[in-house]
């Protein structure tokens, strides 16, 4: 039989340690396809380049695997993916990482991490975002590689039949410290934002995107809950944004 075919992204850019730990993490279970940013590009969500040329260029990065680099955002090398480097090539499976940082809770509205899975989610593709909690560009992937091979070996062996889009989010822990999986909801948390005001050298004001993440949701089954109490947080996401509860109290009204 074939090797399945695992396409390899992220949003950190294509020389991201957080990338190479994933591809070393998947590379003995298929065919693997690296289409990754040439720069990073956190916080693009589901940004597509509309008004610019894409470029794709062939890169030596990952040994004998499969690399290509592109100028525009997450979810561009997921299309250009699929249109242009697989051609004919189906793949089996997205897998998007390993994310310097959270995508917890409402960051995966933000994240290019997570909206490059989706992506390819909406293409028919089990897909999985995976996401470290350390923003460190030293961040130590080791101990997520045994969940990462744990959680890609069982959609590729049983698929996902109720979603095709995983996002996973690993505390920063030692090995013997992570208690485990647990299958969660989105907690219902939120930035508080702030802009600094500065000026630059010639008087003009610039400001600086700040602010601190708020979480009143107090369920013991949310992604955020997991994490601070020692688990691997994986949420069945989906990209239908249907606020279904409110279809009654609407309907007739206006």
């Amino acid at each position: 039989m074939d090797k399945p075919v695992i396409l390899v992204t992220n949003d950190d850019g294509i020389t991201a340690p957080g990338i190479r730990a994933l591809v070393e993490a998947v590379k003995d279970f298929g065919k693997v396809v690296v289409v990754a940013p040439d720069s990073p590009q956190s916080g693009q969500g589901h940004a597509l380049t509309l008004n610019d040329p894409l470029r794709l260029r062939k890169v030596d990065i990952f040994g004998d695997i499969e690399a290509y680099e592109c100028s525009g955002t997450p979810v561009d090398c997921v299309k250009l993916a699929k249109d242009v480097v697989l051609e004919n090539r189906a793949a089996d499976i997205c897998v998007s990482g390993v994310n310097h940082g959270s995508n917890a809770s409402i960051n995966i509205i933000y994240s290019g991490t997570v909206s490059a899975a989706m992506e390819a989610s909406l293409e028919g593709i089990n897909s999985i975002g995976f996401s470290l909690l350390d923003y460190a560009h030293d961040a130590d992937f080791e101990p997520a590689k045994k969940y990462i091979r744990q959680l890609v070996r069982y959609v590729l062996d049983n698929g996902l039949q109720k979603t095709k889009l995983l996002n996973v989010n690993i505390p920063d822990l030692p090995a013997d410290e992570i208690k485990g999986i647990k299958i969660c909801r989105q907690a219902n948390g939120k930035w508080v934002e702030e802009f600094a005001r500065a000026e630059d050298p010639h008087g003009r004001p610039y400001y600086w995107l700040t602010g601190k993440f708020i979480n009143p949701d107090t369920g013991t089954d949310t992604d955020v809950w997991a994490l601070e109490n020692g688990y691997i947080s994986v949420v069945p996401s989906q990209h239908d944004l249907t606020a279904y509860e409110a279809i009654d109290e609407l309907t007739g009204k206006l």
